[in-house]
């Protein structure tokens, strides 16, 4: 399905970002990975690409810096010519990023979760634009259109994603697409090291029980990046249990 498409995955040393390159790599694909600290985790996923038949790059970035962003795009269009599809998953939840929190937390959680988003978006766009051809998914949040006191900046970061993703998809609608994913509570990250009572409100939450693996959102992530969702753009799909 996207045999030698170049695929630029954000974030993708481990959890949401490392399925999605290694779903990429097994449908043919060429890998172009960044991590942030991770570089252990990112070298480890790039073999495993490597071993399902895909090509790798690995590129430490980090992204709210803007000539970290545009090296990524950079770096793609070097090694293999083109880019295809940019998957933007880099992004973490900040402790302290409450209501009551301080400017400095809230200024680097929109950084993080949005500021580089658009950076790295916006070099990938330029090539989409020349190549009158490309495709955005963004991971957003369940919490993009749920505000929590608890999490003040994240979730304004990540409406702020789904909105930028429907500007991106008109900006793309001749020739290319922009979407956004918002997965729930996800086992990986932050769950993984979350305290155990927060873990056992949030699945009382949940019908099911359980939380979203990150295999369920890379599938979905392939299928907006695929021309089965050619007449998908601008919207924001949620992967999410919680039923209100």
């Amino acid at each position: 399905m996207f045999k030698d498409k170049v695929v630029v995955v954000t974030g993708a040393s481990s959890g949401i970002g490392a399925e999605t390159a290694l779903a990429f790599a097994k449908e043919g694909a060429n890998l172009v990975i960044t991590y942030k600290d991770n570089k252990v985790g990112a070298e480890e996923v790039a073999a495993k690409i490597i071993q399902a038949g895909g090509g790798a790059i690995v590129v430490q970035a980090d992204l709210i810096n803007e000539s970290d962003a545009k090296n990524v795009i950079e770096k793609a269009k070097s090694e293999y010519g083109k880019v295809d599809i940019l998957v933007n998953n880099a992004g973490r939840y900040i402790d302290g990023d409450e209501w009551n929190g301080n400017s400095e937390i809230w200024t680097k959680s929109l950084l993080q979760n949005l500021v580089s988003v658009m950076s790295v978006s916006k070099y990938a766009i330029e090539i989409f634009q020349q190549q009158k051809s490309g495709v955005i998914v963004n991971i957003s949040s369940r919490y993009s259109t749920d505000g929590q006191y608890d999490a003040l900046a994240y979730a304004a970061a990540k409406a702020g994603v789904v909105n930028i993703t429907q500007a991106y998809a008109k900006l793309l609608a001749p020739f290319g697409r922009a979407n956004a994913i918002s997965p729930g509570a996800v086992n990986t990250g932050y769950w993984l090291r979350a305290p155990k009572e927060e873990l056992e409100k949030n699945l009382a939450a949940i019908p099911s029980g359980k939380l979203v693996e990150p295999k369920e959102v890379a599938e979905k992530v392939l299928f907006l990046a695929s021309d089965e969702s050619s007449n998908i753009n601008g919207q924001n799909i949620f992967i999410n249990n919680i039923i209100k």
